[in-house]
């Protein structure tokens, strides 16, 4: 980074606000700092100083990381503004911006920006505000509910599932901390999502739709509960050589269970059996599927036989 001077009234201080920034200060800082409006129009005129937008200045050099263009667009919009919606999504690692930046705003009215979305929203709570690489942000839970309101139920899944596997929040804790966004818009898809991925049929409901889908399917009635192979096994066909498990949780299985289930497998099927996986979800809310699996592999039983 070119030097900016380390004079007096606050050179120094500004240096170490743009290294803490990610490369850029706000004009407000720079008077906070103790420069002049003389001296601020003198370093951009010595190139110490390059604008980035309205009030936001890059230190030394004009190139900015992807931080520094997030650090920006909230220091543009107010002292107290935060990276939100996409963007926040894509600081935490959970999804993709979009063309624009978008911030949150707890002011009424603030100036427009080229190149930034501005939320206004000022009841917003200090709980749905983090810092994250230095820069302000919303929350986890809240750029979920943010996220739900405007995007697709596809879009917003596929950023649940990646929070889960990077470990920042599984699919039932988030279930329970939405409890005090709950009249808030994006709350009821983001609800509704996570129902399917949390919850869990009791054994004898998981019997009562699955055992039509395989009659459905044309295979005879299964055993259940058996040991096969040393092991526990859900639904058992022995003449057919086929077995059938069903798991609780999509999203968020231990390692040590995905090992145990992995082993399960290897040893069915190394014993020569057919073996199938489904979750409870798919048996609850896309039976379609679930039958025409059951229908394929009974059919390419058939003609093995």
């Amino acid at each position: 980074m070119c030097s900016i001077d380390h004079a007096a009234n606050g050179g120094r201080g500004v240096w170490e606000l743009a290294e803490a920034q990610h490369g850029v200060v706000s004009r407000r800082q720079l008077l906070d700092a103790g420069l002049s409006r003389r001296a601020i129009q003198h370093r951009i005129e010595r190139g110490g100083l390059h604008p980035v937008t309205s009030g936001v200045y890059a230190v030394g050099r004009r190139e900015l990381s992807r931080q520094g263009e997030w650090m920006a667009a909230v220091l543009a919009c107010d002292p107290d503004a935060m990276l939100s919606h996409r963007s926040a999504a894509a600081i935490w690692g959970i999804g993709d911006e979009g063309d624009e930046i978008e911030v949150t705003v707890r002011t009424a009215s603030p100036h427009r920006r080229s190149g930034i979305r501005v939320y206004r929203r000022p009841t917003l709570p200090d709980r749905d505000v983090l810092s994250r690489e230095g820069i302000r942000v919303t929350s986890l839970v809240r750029t979920f509910v943010d996220l739900a309101a405007i995007l697709k139920s596809r879009v917003v899944e596929r950023a649940v599932n990646e929070a889960d596997r990077l470990g920042l929040i599984d699919p039932p804790t988030l279930r329970v901390e939405l409890q005090p966004h709950r009249c808030e818009p994006g709350v009821r898809p983001l609800r509704a999502l996570l129902d399917r991925r949390t919850f869990r049929l009791t054994r004898s409901e998981l019997e009562r739709m699955f055992l039509p889908l395989t009659k459905r399917a044309g295979l005879p009635l299964p055993e259940t509960k058996q040991w096969v192979n040393g092991y526990e096994v859900d639904f058992y066909w022995p003449d057919l050589g086929l077995v059938v498990e069903t798991d609780g949780l999509q999203y968020h299985r231990r390692p040590a269970q995905q090992a145990r289930d992995r082993l399960r497998d290897q040893a069915h099927t190394a014993a020569g059996l057919t073996n199938l996986r489904f979750t409870h979800e798919q048996v609850r809310y896309e039976s379609e599927h679930v039958l025409s699996v059951l229908e394929a592999t009974r059919r390419r039983i058939s003609l093995r036989a």
